[in-house]
């Protein structure tokens, strides 16, 4: 089980955003390699940044951010937002990314996805964001008519390395993350599933890591770090005595 800390960019700075709403954005840090150093000293393996100007754009728009942020740490950083063709992807594998996630191109053009997939075993990634039960794309501005397990079992022979599912309705609303929904995607998919959107407090950690939700690879946290509720330090703990 990994916890994967979020740097949300906007206009070069770390934001969090209520349901993936652009007009509702809290600024947490002007300087994203300052918060991708802290979250590697508070001991965390991984991180997920999200390119959320890059979403709505289709290609990427704070490319500083994100390779002031590869050269500041040493951790494996796994990158969504505005990508999707070939030469974005690599170019982004060439700089040092870890791992590239696809969102609204899994939709548009699914055979992308299994071509970067062999290309680049075990570096990319699909995003699966869910409103309603319908997967949203374009920056979760637009509605398409698959739902989450539809769009997941496009992938299942794909040699994708992970789904990233969130719940936007969650997403920055401290709600808790969708167990359900999630737990049932792992259990339905052969692909590792990570859980995005809502996690609120250490209780979410717990819930994680009960036996019936072994089938969730991992989590990704945003602005209860960001505020305080969740103490990095406990989850981490958790984690490594549940390992």
């Amino acid at each position: 089980m990994i916890l994967y800390p979020a740097i949300d960019l906007k206009e070069g700075r770390c934001v969090r955003l209520r349901q993936g709403d652009m007009a509702q954005a809290t600024v947490f840090n002007d300087d994203p390699a300052a918060q991708a150093l802290s979250f590697e000293a508070q001991g965390f393996s991984h991180l997920h940044v999200v390119d959320l100007d890059g979403a709505f754009a289709g290609k990427p728009m704070n490319a500083a951010a994100v390779e002031a942020i590869l050269a500041a740490v040493r951790m494996p950083v796994q990158l969504g937002g505005g990508i999707r063709d070939m030469a974005t992807l690599e170019a982004w594998l060439d700089k040092g990314l870890a791992r590239a996630i696809i969102g609204t191109a899994a939709v548009r053009d699914p055979d992308f996805v299994r071509e970067a997939a062999r290309k680049h075993p075990g570096r990319v990634a699909v995003g699966i964001d869910a409103r309603a039960g319908l997967v949203a794309v374009e920056g979760w501005a637009e509605a398409s008519t698959l739902t989450a397990l539809e769009l997941g079992r496009r992938f299942e022979d794909a040699g994708v390395a992970a789904i990233i599912y969130t719940d936007i309705g969650r997403d920055g609303m401290l709600k808790g993350l969708d167990f359900d929904g999630t737990r049932a995607l792992g259990q339905a998919l052969s692909i590792p599933v990570i859980a995005s959107g809502g996690l609120a407090a250490l209780s979410d950690i717990e819930t994680l890591l009960l036996p019936e939700n072994r089938t969730i690879a991992g989590a990704i946290t945003g602005r209860a770090l960001y505020d305080g509720r969740l103490d990095a330090a406990a989850a981490l703990s958790l984690l490594r005595k549940a390992a």
